[in-house]
């Protein structure tokens, strides 16, 4: 028997994950982080039951009290505001493209509160994620989830080592059916409760609203140009535009106009054809190894550039450099790339630049 704290976040997966190790005769400890930002306001029309906000928490309290575990919730607002919000707001003042979720599991979920798991003397945390961990003597090796459909390994590919050596992922090996039919056998008021589909701190409304709270210089008008730098019209801001974005531009040439790139210098959003948003080659930072780091050769393997995208394969060079076999549409700077060796987690990076068909003619239309 283990001490295992899972982090419960009022939705089913964790609920189950938490109804699992009761299951497995384990001492359970259920800890919620209070996330919700002091100045996104707690309405009445289930706002703030989407995640991290009071109705997340109170659901998390009442499945503790169903399992007949200990409940805690910790306020990590504070944290969760610098280390993802803040930032998420910075990089799309730079014309980037983040993932907060990323950002959230390296920064707090699996820093943070596996701090705070320490600090009460227990030995694992478990979570909802869908993913697998195989033990390999004193190695933890990070598998996708058993669900492709529900499969979370593309957000996990920081973890590092000391902390996979600490995680369970209880429900990595059911499909989502299964999870839920789990809940209804515990009878948890959560057995049917929907998945959550937004970012947690933007319930409603666009992101744009928290970039004007934190970079409103980011919404300032300037001008769209094509990738031969005539100017086409006038954005709205800088921080309202996403590579590959199509509706919403506001001009019109006869023919489909996307993003294709966003330089915050000029302060210019650059339109062209759907071809001029496919992108040969990425180039990484911030590359994080789940286990030893691959050989610097060319090293053959797959990669997912968005959470919901198809895996592609793909080869790796000097531990940077990811080449396509085939282009990819609407690759960003900010956006993760994990990479995979069939069902093993790599690890993965943040693109940093992007080689595309358009590359040289944007290079001309941002200088104008």
């Amino acid at each position: 028997m283990a001490r295992v704290a899972v982090a419960m976040s009022g939705g089913v997966d964790s609920s189950v994950a938490a109804a699992l190790m009761v299951e497995a005769g384990h001492e359970v400890v259920g800890l919620t982080m209070n996330l919700w930002p002091t100045w996104v306001p707690h309405d009445e029309d289930g706002a703030s039951a989407l995640c991290c906000g009071v109705g997340a928490v109170e659901d998390a309290r009442g499945v503790a009290r169903r399992l007949g575990i200990r409940h805690y919730v910790l306020n990590m607002r504070e944290a969760f505001e610098d280390a993802v919000i803040a930032p998420f707001a910075d990089e799309y003042a730079r014309g980037r493209t983040p993932n907060p979720c990323v950002s959230c599991n390296r920064a707090i979920k699996f820093a943070l509160l596996l701090e705070k798991v320490s600090s009460l003397g227990m030995d694992y945390l478990a979570t909802g994620h869908y993913a697998r961990i195989r033990r390999d003597g004193d190695r933890a090796v990070l598998l996708r989830g058993r669900d492709r459909r529900k499969d979370q390994s593309y957000v996990l590919y920081a973890l590092t080592q000391p902390q996979l050596r600490r995680l369970l992922l209880p429900v990595g090996e059911l499909t989502k059916e299964q999870t839920r039919s789990i809940a209804r056998r515990w009878n948890l008021e959560v057995a049917d409760k929907p998945d959550s589909q937004e970012i947690c701190f933007v319930p409603r409304g666009h992101y744009s609203d928290v970039i004007g709270r934190f970079r409103p210089e980011a919404l300032r008008p300037g001008p769209i140009v094509d990738t031969e730098g005539r100017r086409l019209g006038t954005h709205q801001g800088i921080g309202r535009y996403t590579v590959g974005q199509r509706r919403g531009l506001g001009v019109a040439t006869g023919k489909p106009l996307y993003v294709v790139a966003i330089d915050p210098e000029s302060n210019t959003v650059i339109v062209g054809s759907e071809d001029e948003l496919m992108a040969s080659e990425v180039e990484l930072e911030q590359v994080s190894w789940v286990g030893d780091p691959p050989a610097r050769g060319a090293v053959r393997v797959t990669a997912r550039v968005r959470h919901a995208g198809a895996d592609v394969p793909a080869w790796i060079h000097g531990w940077e450099r990811v080449k396509f076999d085939e282009p990819q549409r609407a690759a960003s700077p900010g956006q993760a790339v994990c990479l995979y060796d069939g069902d093993v987690v790599l690890g993965g990076g943040t693109i940093a630049r992007v080689r595309t068909v358009g590359a040289q003619r944007m290079r001309r239309a941002a200088a104008v």
